[in-house]
């Protein structure tokens, strides 16, 4: 199943901000809209970048059915692993569904040189240089239809899965509804910002429709809960730095209502 059928909601192009190309933008759908599964689980993961072997392991663990289970990721699906180039694999399976994050907007932002420089040479872009350009090609293709934000209805409740951040002033509601009007502070919000768990604003629970907000792009020992909104990139990509307690995080969030599992990437 392709992208496009999965995702695209037909909403109005995204303006232009500095981190976002009008041509990235131009058909990106907002946010997507997922009704409560009946059959089977619900599993939210923190951020892969590249190591897709952790997370074959996280889904042999928690014995996910892919006959029955969906999976829901937070973004970050590339850069600085060993297993970038599985992304789109992973993207066309029927049960796998990702917010995009800030890791595949420098995808789309590749054009732009520095935005180019930045990816490559500081932020694990160098998987990309081995690809031929049908290759990138289809990257662009698929990372420019990911929603800014996937909300996941379950028995607890609403669930947000965002990649960075919700503002914190305002409800999950206004939040969506500001991205699918193309509101550019939104959307940077929404793949940038990491003030809520820097804890540089006032902060209040997000609240509206939603239960619980899933974040990731900041990396945390172990996962961390501010007011209802939490934060589970635990750092696996780190484990070829050394990092002892790196591991990727899978919360099962249907039925749930919350039960984590951890695989530790460190061998």
């Amino acid at each position: 199943m392709q992208p496009t059928a999965r995702y695209n909601r037909g909403a109005p192009a995204i303006p232009n901000d500095e981190h976002m190309t009008p041509e990235s933008a131009a058909t990106a759908p907002r946010v997507a809209y997922f009704g409560l599964n009946t059959e089977g689980r619900d599993f939210v993961v923190g951020d892969v970048h590249g190591m897709f072997w952790a997370l074959r392991g996280l889904l042999a663990d928690a014995a996910f059915d892919a006959t029955r289970d969906r999976l829901f990721s937070v973004g970050d699906l590339v850069d600085r692993g060993p297993e970038s180039d599985e992304a789109l694999n992973w993207l066309d399976l029927p049960w796998f569904f990702a917010c995009r994050g800030n890791h595949e907007q420098f995808v789309l932002d590749s054009d732009d040189p520095e935005q180019y420089d930045l990816w490559i040479n500081h932020n694990g872009g160098q998987w990309w240089l081995a690809l031929d350009g049908e290759q990138r090609e289809r990257f662009i293709v698929a990372f420019r239809e990911l929603p800014l934000a996937l909300e996941v209805t379950t028995t607890a409740g609403i669930i947000g899965i965002v990649h960075a951040d919700v503002p914190p002033q305002g409800s999950w509601d206004s939040f969506v509804k500001r991205i699918e009007a193309g509101d550019a502070d939104a959307m940077f919000y929404a793949m940038w910002s990491r003030n809520r768990i820097a804890g540089v604003l006032s902060s209040l629970p997000v609240h509206g429709r939603v239960e619980r907000v899933y974040c990731g792009h900041t990396p945390t020992r172990a996962p961390v809960v501010v007011d209802n909104v939490h934060y589970i990139d635990t750092g696996a990509v780190y484990c070829s730095e050394g990092y002892m307690e790196a591991r990727l995080t899978l919360v099962e969030i249907q039925p749930g209502p919350h039960r984590e599992y951890a695989f530790y990437t460190r061998r």
